[in-house]
C-alpha cells in the first residue's frame, strides 16, 4: 500500500501546510485504518510514505520501511541499479514505463517550492527550487540555529 501510494501528495495541485510525505503518509494510514489494516502495520505505511524520500534514514527503519524505501530509491534515482542485471530492468521498463517521469516529477517539486517554499528546507524539494524556481528563498539550518530564540 505505501510504494503503491507514497507519491499521492506529489502532484501540482499540492498545498498542504506541512511537507508533502507527511500530508501523503496521514493520508495513507487513513485509507489502509479504514480497510481495517491494524495499528502496527498502519505505522508502518506511515513510516514507508513519510520517510520514502529520506533513505538517510528510511534504509534503517523496519525491514518493510527499507525494502519500500529501497525501492522507491531505485525508481526515481537508480539506487544500486547496478544489482539488477539489464535485461530485468529493460524488461521491467517495458512493463511498467517511466511515462516522463522525470520531467513530470521536476514539475511537481518545483511546484511545491513556489507554492509551499517553508516545507522545502530540510528536504530534497529544496534542491529543485533552488535550480529550477526563480526567486525561491527558504530559511536554511543555519538560519533557524542562528534565530533560535536563546541568549547563548
Amino acid at each position: 500500500m505505501a510504494t503503491l501510494l507514497h507519491d499521492i501528495t506529489l502532484n501540482e495541485r499540492f498545498d498542504g501546510p506541512r511537507r508533502f510525505e507527511v500530508e501523503g503518509a496521514d493520508l495513507v494510514r487513513i485509507f489502509a485504518r479504514q480497510r481495517g489494516v491494524d495499528e502496527r502495520r498502519a505505522q508502518l505505511i506511515w513510516d514507508s510514505v513519510a520517510l520514502n524520500s529520506t533513505p538517510s534514514i528510511g534504509l534503517y527503519k523496519e525491514a518493510e520501511v527499507a525494502l519500500c524505501t529501497a525501492g522507491i530509491c531505485l525508481d526515481v534515482v537508480g539506487l544500486q541499479y547496478e544489482l539488477i542485471p539489464p535485461a530485468e530492468i529493460a524488461r521491467i521498463v517495458e512493463e511498467f514505463p517511466r511515462l516522463d517521469m522525470k520531467r513530470r516529477m521536476t514539475g511537481c517539486f518545483c511546484h511545491i517550492a513556489e507554492a509551499r517554499p517553508e516545507t522545502t528546507y530540510d528536504n530534497f524539494v529544496r534542491d529543485f527550487g533552488e535550480r529550477y524556481v526563480p526567486g525561491y528563498r527558504t530559511p536554511s539550518s543555519v538560519d533557524l540555529v542562528s534565530d533560535a530564540p536563546f541568549e547563548e
